[in-house]
């Protein structure tokens, strides 16, 4: 079941609605209760409340006052269901408090909290940051209780109010996003099996299995240091390449990392590509990886990146670039390829990727999307509203010595939108995944897909897979995710086959030229490769018109009542 899905039959939204319930059932004259430490639910002209100390008594001892009893029932609420909830209000969020303040103060966690202050607000209807914010750090802080729903309840500064029109609409639209990528899910199913019946039929048995290493071996890493004077940019880079070269030009694939990542979780990447010939490089994006976050986390930074990071990030491939045609020789005898150059990325990376292939920024498109006053669940949008800090000019990052790009779940829509998606002219890959909530295929690499202008694209989807790679977490961060409820973690060896087998041969075809790699990249060998439960779904450029009408019915226009009004400093 996909992320968004768990969300729209859960029982907090359940809750919601009997509360809703409760309030348009209620008599208007009942008398008033006490301000102090209440939960407001308002759906105008109606206003009802929930004392906190309802809630606790629920979850220390499991009794259910007349109070919070009238809520549970009008919501259809059974013993299991209750039994979740009681449990969801004591679950601890294992967080560090002093790291927690730290990302809550940066621009992205103001942000976040700019977005849920607009659901819960002050009583009155002032956004609710501040409130919140103090709130999850005191309660964070509490050595017994820790961080927990109700801990967050309980420190409360002021009365809060749940804005129901408002969460009814987020749930509303997450609910529509969990269609949406199920719908994506069931049409990529269908649209590869057709291309797979109605091609050539091919015996990949008999054929090399591109999901083992290639026969060229990999020699030990290497870091480059480099440095970048027009930018005064200091930054090193891995370097991976064969134990012994291939034939004639020397085929080259940079790699660029995502947010808050590094070059050497995509090691493996990068030797399966050094393992069929290629010199692989892949650059520290030193404003936007694991050591600007670090920085951030011990107090020697304020953001998670640097906003200057959508300019540099695609100037420190160009310059990379620069770097391999200085070293071409004598260290590599001329023989690297420098003007068929491929780029992978991943997310953040894969904004970097599309920007040097020809994809420019588009204001109007970024400050319409960011200035809606509620958002749906695309996490993405956190990353890419933070470019309106950048000073409005015309960015042109085109390398024409990149030829061809393969990004994996992309950062794309709202950044560059139609307008700027469409001056991507070069052959794309683009992957995604049906459970990825950081960048959502229906409304990120769909849309990518379908406006993207050239006819070398493909679109493959893998079930399951949810942006990031769970065996390269760290510890916390692991005990973070094991405490999320219903979360289903992908088999991260299948996903791991897929690129070992799909990187190569796109890389062949398109960096090295090589024709005979073309069958790899169809639906037949995308079945061919496929395993339960992570399945594989490929498609080719054909598909972007049943796609196209599909993302039609997926956009924004068909859910107005998201989109308007603007973000209010007063009344959301």
């Amino acid at each position: 079941m996909n992320p968004y899905r768990l969300f729209s039959q859960g029982l907090m939204r359940q809750l919601i609605q009997g509360l809703t319930l409760a309030t348009l059932s209620a008599s208007l004259t009942t008398l008033p209760v006490a301000a102090y430490q209440r939960l407001h639910f308002i759906y105008p002209p109606i206003n009802r409340s929930l004392g906190i100390d309802s809630l606790t008594l629920f979850a220390e001892e499991g009794i259910v006052n007349r109070e919070l009893e009238d809520y549970l029932n009008l919501a259809g609420v059974n013993d299991q269901q209750k039994a979740e909830f009681r449990e969801a209000l004591r679950k601890k969020a294992p967080v560090d408090p002093i790291q927690l303040s730290r990302f809550l103060n940066s621009s992205l966690g103001e942000s976040i909290l700019e977005r849920l202050g607009v659901l819960i607000s002050i009583r009155g209807g002032r956004n609710g940051k501040y409130a919140i914010r103090g709130a999850m750090v005191k309660a964070a802080l509490d050595p017994q209780e820790g961080l927990t729903v109700l801990n967050v309840f309980r420190n409360l500064a002021v009365d809060m109010q749940f804005n129901l029109d408002d969460i009814f609409i987020t749930a509303d639209y997450i609910d529509l996003l969990g269609r949406g990528t199920d719908g994506v899910v069931e049409e990529m199913k269908r649209l590869a099996a057709m291309e797979a019946n109605n091609g050539t039929p091919v015996n990949f048995s008999t054929l090399p299995d591109l999901r083992q290493p290639g026969s060229y071996g990999v020699a030990p890493e290497r870091i480059w240091q480099l440095k970048d004077e027009s930018r005064d940019r200091n930054f090193d880079a891995l370097v991976v390449q064969p134990q012994r070269w291939r034939e004639g030009k020397i085929p080259v694939v940079i790699i660029s990392h995502g947010l808050a990542s590094r070059p050497e979780d995509f090691a493996d990447r990068a030797k399966q590509l050094a393992s069929y010939g290629y010199l692989v490089v892949l650059p520290r994006h030193i404003g936007s990886d694991t050591r600007q976050l670090q920085a951030m986390l011990e107090g020697f930074s304020r953001e998670v990146y640097k906003v200057s990071e959508f300019v540099d990030r695609p100037l420190d491939i160009s310059y990379v670039i620069d770097e391999l045609e200085r070293r071409n020789n004598p260290e590599f005898q001329g023989r690297l390829d420098l003007q068929n150059v491929g780029v992978m990325g991943h997310s953040f990376g894969g904004y970097t990727a599309l920007a040097v292939a020809g994809a420019s920024l588009d204001f109007a498109t970024l400050e319409n999307q960011c200035s809606r006053r509620i958002w749906g669940p695309n996490l993405s949008l956190l990353l890419q509203c933070q470019a309106l800090e950048l000073p409005r000019k015309e960015y042109n990052f085109r390398d024409e010595r990149v030829t061809s790009i393969l990004i994996i779940n992309p950062v794309t829509s709202a950044i560059f939108g139609q307008k700027g998606l469409n001056q991507v002219k070069i052959p794309v890959m683009i992957g995604a995944g049906s459970s990825d909530p950081a960048t959502p295929a229906a409304v990120e690499q769909l849309k990518a897909f379908v406006w993207i202008n050239t006819d070398d694209k493909y679109l493959l989807l893998v079930e399951g897979q949810a942006h990031v790679n769970f065996s390269k977490l760290d510890a916390s961060t692991k005990a973070l995710i094991d405490s999320l409820p219903n979360l289903q973690v992908p088999k991260q060896e299948i996903i791991d086959s897929y690129g070992n087998a799909l990187l190569p041969a796109f890389a062949e075809v398109y960096v090295a030229k090589n024709e005979a790699f073309r069958p790899f990249l169809t639906s037949a060998y995308g079945k061919y490769i496929s395993e339960q439960p992570n399945a594989l779904h490929l498609v080719q450029a054909e598909a972007d018109v049943p796609l196209s009408e599909l993302f039609n019915r997926l956009k924004p226009e068909h859910f107005p009542a998201i989109y308007s009004p603007r973000i209010s400093n007063s009344n959301p």
